[in-house]
């Protein structure tokens, strides 16, 4: 994409509290992996997908509305996106089967994941980036964006790094794209978007627990953005011990959900004492919910309402399955002669 054009694209943003921005490239060739496109690239602003490529369709396209109608004002962008979808399934697969020689694997499923991207702090204007890969789940080539230079994490990566030493072109380039590409997609997607990105939006809060002697799940779901917290205090004390705190995992509707448990027998001594606090970035009241019995779902209880919030989980489970088949990233060729701005590197 033209990169003064996506210039004029960028307006002032509300300046609120410092928030930072990432943007993410989740690359994945892979082979004999049933019922699952053998290439897939998936692209997220905040954790939240935007974008997605895969070899059954071949076609680069909007996973949320505001980047549906980014389409208005870049209507080639994803042309060229597809275009660039279409140049990584080719150069992934043939790493893959590199790989595969590396380490004779003659048949059977493998994985190769390149991940890369860079954040941008939208007050400070500061910004980093990353670029790793790995080989069937574990990691294997990464770069410090820090000081440029290459770490192995297998021996069959330390031939692909010394290359990648000398090669200076492909350097520069990374550093260009880095500094420069990535940080500019990433401004420009914020700028556009900024009404959704920007938004603030409260959790639904339950308490669950499977068996009367399993622990107190607090549940937070449907919450946005993703700088929160989930904790549990007792006597207006935070409580560190005999608690579990559970990943935040993001919703099919691009909000997130989190959770964190709590050993503790439920009796009515304790009602009342122990409270589940949920704290959003940008809202200043906290969200309490008391820890007593009338409000806990179980089994037993109320089928109805756990069915709704496990319904949520069961919808994040199905994003979290293509999250597993994707992480990290790093093509060892160079391909700086070759390159093209208009092509949009990396931008499916």
């Amino acid at each position: 994409m033209n990169l003064l054009l996506l210039s004029m694209l960028i307006v002032q943003i509300h300046r609120g509290l410092p928030v930072t921005y990432s943007l993410k490239y989740f690359h994945t060739a892979s082979s004999q992996v049933t019922h699952f496109p053998d290439y897939v690239v998936v692209v997220y602003i905040d954790d939240v997908e935007i974008g997605h490529y895969d070899s059954n369709t071949k076609e680069a396209e909007a996973k949320q509305e505001w980047m549906k109608k980014f389409t208005t004002v870049a209507p080639k962008h994803f042309l060229l996106q597809t275009q660039s979808g279409i140049r990584h399934e080719k150069e992934d697969k043939k790493d893959l089967e590199t790989f595969q020689k590396r380490f004779n694997h003659t048949e059977g499923l493998h994985i190769y994941q390149r991940m890369k991207g860079c954040e941008w702090n939208d007050e400070t204007d500061e910004t980093k980036s990353w670029r790793q890969s790995s080989y069937d789940g574990e990691d294997f080539l990464a770069l410090d964006t820090k000081t440029w230079t290459w770490t192995a994490a297998k021996p069959q990566a330390v031939p692909i790094k010394q290359k990648l030493d000398h090669d200076r072109a492909y350097m520069e380039y990374l550093k260009f794209y880095h500094t420069g590409i990535c940080v500019h997609y990433l401004k420009t997607y914020v700028n556009f978007s900024r009404d959704v990105l920007m938004r603030t939006e409260l959790p639904k809060v339950f308490l669950l627990q499977k068996t009367p002697s399993s622990p107190v799940s607090c549940f937070a779901t449907g919450f946005y953005p993703s700088s929160a917290a989930l904790f549990w205090r007792k006597d207006g004390k935070d409580l560190r011990e005999n608690v579990v705190h559970g990943e935040m995992l993001p919703n099919h509707d691009g909000t997130f959900q989190m959770t964190v448990d709590l050993k503790v027998e439920v009796t009515a001594e304790v009602e009342g004492k122990y409270e589940c606090v949920f704290q959003l970035s940008g809202v200043k009241e906290d969200l309490v919910t008391k820890l007593e019995r009338k409000s806990i779902l179980s089994n037993a209880s109320d089928e109805d309402n756990v069915r709704v919030a496990v319904g949520a989980t069961v919808a994040v489970f199905i994003a979290v399955i293509l999250a597993i088949v994707v992480v990290v990233a790093i093509r060892h060729k160079n391909k700086q002669a070759n390159y093209d701005p208009a092509a949009g590197d990396e931008g499916t």
